[in-house]
């Protein structure tokens, strides 16, 4: 299993924080949040990180080095702008290859880590994840909805499953 940590954004929202420094760099209890997912990682026994890194990639390669002081091997993947979470997975597609993996946004903090979901993985099909509610703004404009995946033919098919009304389109696709 590898580990995709997206890193591109700008930090805008965080300003003037991060006027100085990108906000994956921000410091929370003296250590740079972007340490955190890393160490989630390697303590769950993933080895092999791919970071999605944007505008701010220098800083972050010199905090973060090839990832051997946490025993892990570092990649970094170069974004142009910050697109979204599929344009990471679609730009990251030639290192993560047919592996399964674990996204983690690099300005996040998980206080239990990731461990018992690689855990529960046995190392390939995914399991439940509970879910983080959307704040009420978002849920009012009716922008979130649930995906519904199916192991078929050897792959992963998902629906999106539209949760607010005014959704008509479902929207379908594959995924390996």
């Amino acid at each position: 299993m590898k580990g995709l940590i997206l890193s591109g954004g700008k930090g805008t929202r965080l300003r003037p924080l991060t006027y100085t420094s990108a906000k994956q760099l921000v410091p929370v209890a003296n250590k740079p949040v972007l340490f955190y997912g890393i160490e989630a990682m390697a303590e769950a026994g993933i080895r092999e990180i791919g970071i999605v890194v944007g505008d701010t990639q220098a800083e972050i390669r010199a905090a973060v080095g090839d990832g051997s002081k946490w025993g892990v091997c570092v990649t970094y993947i170069e974004q142009d702008a910050p697109r979204g979470l599929a344009h990471a997975v679609k730009i990251s597609e030639a290192f993560l290859g047919h592996e399964p993996f674990v996204m983690y946004l690099g300005d996040n903090l998980l206080n239990r880590g990731i461990t018992e979901f690689v855990a529960g993985t046995g190392g390939g099909a995914p399991r439940e994840f509970e879910v983080i509610r959307p704040n009420s703004a978002a849920r009012a404009w009716g922008l979130f909805g649930v995906l519904e995946l199916t192991l078929h033919d050897g792959g992963w098919a998902f629906r999106f499953v539209p949760t607010a009304p005014g959704f008509a389109d479902e929207g379908t696709g594959r995924c390996h």
